[in-house]
This record gives structure tokens, C-alpha cells and sequence, in this order.
């Protein structure tokens, strides 16, 4: 049998001269850009991480004065006490038609702003309705709810007063279960469209200018443009947020819905957060409330990693 001298046949071969390759940590370098990374980081960290440790007191009957260690362990006994309860369906009702409904009426709303301001052609015109729908971002629910408070009272808001002196019956949008859901989402919608155009006009910023040429050569109108170019080039843009969104399908603003609540619309407005609120921080039942928030989470985590492994079997990229 031949034999071959490995030592001769590698020699001569490209695999002899490839070296492994060798990185190096320079610190000095990329110094920057770890520093720009920090903030964020120190954030995560203090904030969401370090209290998760927290979550074991949901396993225990919590006492402040014996502290985590100190606690009795009670098992899935606040799990149990949360399913059984008689406020849980109604809480889940709540919950869900109102993130639904932000999903329905809010999430497209940023979309469908985004791709009008960039058929706008008019420069200062197109800055200036920006700035409009960026506006109402900036100001707290407090006020947005006191607003309304003040044109909707039912004897002397702004509103009902101009709706009695016309001849036409007065509306109460706070007062009513359903009046409360419409003027949840109004508000959201008034509130968050503009800022949330953000990212889809940046998203559009990157479509390819010639794209939009070649299809108006081929005789393609502004509609079809947008349906053909605009939005299967941000449709990445829009599976991701719409994943993100339904990581928090269950936390739907508690400061916004504890604002617009009272007695008289107690009906479709009381959610889980503003149970755990009035249950956990006024009465004190800190395990039970931190089992509900526990709750919550898993909900959303189930959502996301379904969402996201539904969208890979459709073709497209998931957020992991």
C-alpha cells in the first residue's frame, strides 16, 4: 500500500497558511462606546433585573417586618387564592378588551399617520403637522384627563353646555362603562400617534428613492406605490413592534386608567392593575398582589414567544 508523508502534503497546501485568528480587547478604543452603553445598562439592571428577586414573596405570606427570609412559605397558595376569587374573570375581561382594543383602534394608527406625512411634499407644512401630532406626547395624563373632565362635566363642561344651548342631549363619557372604553382609547390614540410615527418614518427613510421612480415609470399611482414599496419595506419594522406590544397585552397604563376611574364606570374599568393597586399598596397584601403581577408577566411571555415562533413559520424574522 502507498503511504504519504502528511508533513509533505500539507505543506504545500492554502490550509498551512491560515493562522487562527487572534482578537484583542482594546480598551482604549472602544472606551466610547462602552460608556454610551452604560446608562442604559446600569438601567436594566437596577430596575428590572435586581427586582426580580423580589418575585419570591408571590410564594410566601409576606411580612415587611420579618423580610424575605423571614417569611412564611406558603407554596402556590396566592396563585390558587387568585384563580378562585370572584374578582379574577370580570379583571380578565377588563383587561383584555382594553388591550385589545388598543391593538385594534391604536397600533395602526402610527402606521397610517407615518406613511401619509411622507407623501406630504410641502416641506414646512409637513414640519409643522409633525410637530402637531408630536405634541400631545409631552403632556401627562394628569392633564389630558383633567381636560376632559373639564369639557365633558355633565352641568358645566364646555361641551355639554354648547350641546344643551343647540337643543341636543348631553354626553357622558366618564360616567358610562362604555363611554369609559371609548374615551380610553381616544386618548391613547391622541396621545401616543405621533410619537409612535417616530420609527416607521425612519423605517421609510430607508426605502430606496429608485424604487418609487421605477414604479411611477411603470405607471403605478401613489396608492400602489404605497402598497407594493412602503409597506412590505417596513414590514419588518411592524412584526417586531407588534411582538414587543404583546409582551405587555396585559399591562395597559395603570396611571391612565386610574385617572379616568370612578364609581360610575367601575364596571369596564377596573383592571388588574388598578386591582393590585388598591389590593396590594392600600391594604397591604403584597404576596397576593405580587402572585397577580407574576401572572401578568407569563401571560406576556407566552404571548411573545408564540407570536415570535408563528412569525418564523410565516418567512419572516422574529425578534429572537
Amino acid at each position: 500500500m502507498r503511504t504519504t508523508n502528511k508533513s509533505t502534503l500539507t505543506a504545500g497546501t492554502p490550509q498551512a497558511s491560515i493562522r487562527p485568528l487572534k482578537t484583542r480587547f482594546n480598551l482604549k478604543r472602544t472606551w466610547p462606546i462602552y460608556m454610551m452603553i452604560l446608562p442604559g445598562f446600569l438601567f436594566f439592571i437596577i430596575f428590572k433585573y435586581i427586582p426580580m428577586a423580589g418575585i419570591m414573596i408571590a410564594f410566601q405570606n409576606y411580612d415587611p417586618f420579618l423580610g424575605f427570609w423571614g417569611s412564611k412559605w406558603v407554596g402556590f397558595e396566592n396563585f390558587e387564592r387568585l384563580f378562585t376569587t370572584r374578582d379574577f374573570w370580570p379583571l380578565m375581561a377588563n383587561t383584555m378588551i382594553l388591550s385589545a382594543l388598543d391593538i385594534v383602534f391604536f397600533f395602526p394608527m402610527p402606521i397610517i399617520l407615518a406613511v401619509l406625512l411622507n407623501e406630504v411634499r410641502i416641506k414646512w407644512f409637513k414640519v409643522m403637522t409633525q410637530t402637531i401630532f408630536y405634541a400631545p406626547h409631552f403632556l401627562s395624563w394628569v392633564v389630558i384627563v383633567a381636560i376632559t373632565v373639564v369639557l365633558f362635566a355633565t352641568r358645566d363642561g364646555g361641551i355639554n353646555i354648547l350641546l344643551r344651548d343647540l337643543g341636543f342631549s348631553t354626553i357622558e363619557p366618564l360616567t358610562t362603562p362604555g363611554g369609559f372604553r371609548m374615551t380610553w382609547i381616544l386618548h391613547n390614540i391622541w396621545q401616543g400617534t405621533g410619537w409612535g410615527a417616530i420609527i416607521f418614518l425612519a423605517a421609510i427613510a430607508g426605502v430606496d428613492p429608485n424604487l418609487y421612480e421605477a414604479a411611477s415609470i411603470d405607471g403605478a399611482g401613489r396608492l400602489r406605490q404605497i402598497w407594493h414599496i412602503t409597506l412590505p419595506a417596513i414590514r419588518g419594522v411592524i412584526i417586531i413592534l407588534f411582538i414587543l406590544r404583546l409582551g405587555s397585552f396585559m399591562d395597559i397604563g395603570f396611571e391612565h386608567v386610574l385617572l379616568l376611574q370612578n364609581p360610575l364606570n367601575m364596571q369596564t374599568s377596573d383592571i388588574f392593575d388598578t386591582f393590585i393597586y388598591r389590593t396590594g399598596i392600600l391594604m397591604g397584601n403584597f404576596s397576593f398582589t405580587t402572585a397577580v403581577g407574576m401572572f401578568k408577566g407569563i401571560i406576556g411571555l407566552i404571548l411573545v414567544v408564540g407570536a415570535n415562533k408563528a412569525v418564523k413559520k410565516l418567512g419572516e424574522e422574529g425578534i429572537f
